[in-house]
């Protein structure tokens, strides 16, 4: 088993993703360079949070036309795990890969806090040994996280089960209130109708060390350790 992670000119959540799956959990990885053009001998690829290209235009446009992206997408086809975090779930939008768009913030500020997220589908490649309707801890550090489609692809979101976690509150309910940046129905991450294509604005790799974490909880951990038990069973 191996995993790739992706680094792009702006990455700079590239390295704690490669912290958390080298060292925390063992499994063989490899930060790629953006041009690489060749990913055969890779299980599954994680696209890390950063700005690249400095955000120019919009999140993750330019990074979306690096030549990496066109095997990401052949891994995608292939069933392979493909996630994207923060900066990558923006790339992974603007490549096509995962419907709608990520905006501005309603507040127009940078948002840096964590956040509690319910589990709305444990079918995917990355929350199938989370439990459904759990609720995790995780930080949110964006200025562009705003997730917004348009009615017709949001039934078909619903319809598809492809919104997989919600911003909520300590009951696990959704509420204006306790929505960060003003996303459409409180969407934290979707994913693709296969299951195998994952996008969230909240950080894992910043979440998966106890002592760094609310009441310990290491929640991020649940997004990667789901990713491996999907490629042991496939």
């Amino acid at each position: 088993m191996k995993i790739a992670v992706a680094v792009f000119p702006g990455s700079n959540c590239d390295r704690d993703t490669f912290n958390v799956l080298k060292n925390n959990l063992r499994i063989d990885t490899d930060l790629i360079w953006h041009k690489e053009s060749n990913l055969d001998n890779y299980d599954a690829i994680i696209l890390p949070g950063g700005f690249t290209y400095g955000d120019y235009l919009r999140g993750g446009v330019i990074a979306a036309f690096s030549p990496i992206m066109k095997q990401v997408k052949k891994m995608a086809e292939k069933g392979k795990p493909v996630l994207g975090i923060c900066n990558g779930f923006q790339t992974l939008v603007e490549a096509g890969l995962l419907p709608g768009a990520l905006m501005s913030n309603i507040s127009l500020k940078f948002i840096c806090k964590w956040t509690k997220l319910k589990v709305e589908n444990n079918g995917t490649a990355f929350t199938n040994i989370c439990v459904q309707n759990s609720i995790l801890n995780m930080p949110i550090a964006h200025q562009q996280g705003r997730f917004f489609i348009k009615d017709k692809y949001l039934n078909h979101l619903i319809d598809n089960n492809q919104i997989v976690l919600t911003y909520v509150n300590n009951k696990g309910k959704i509420s204006n209130d306790i929505n960060p940046n003003g996303s459409i129905m409180n969407i934290a991450g979707i994913s693709n109708e296969e299951g195998n294509v994952m996008g969230l604005m909240p950080h894992p790799e910043r979440a998966s060390e106890p002592a760094l974490t609310p009441l310990r909880s290491a929640d991020g951990l649940l997004i990667f350790k789901s990713m491996l038990n999907y490629l042991k069973k496939a």
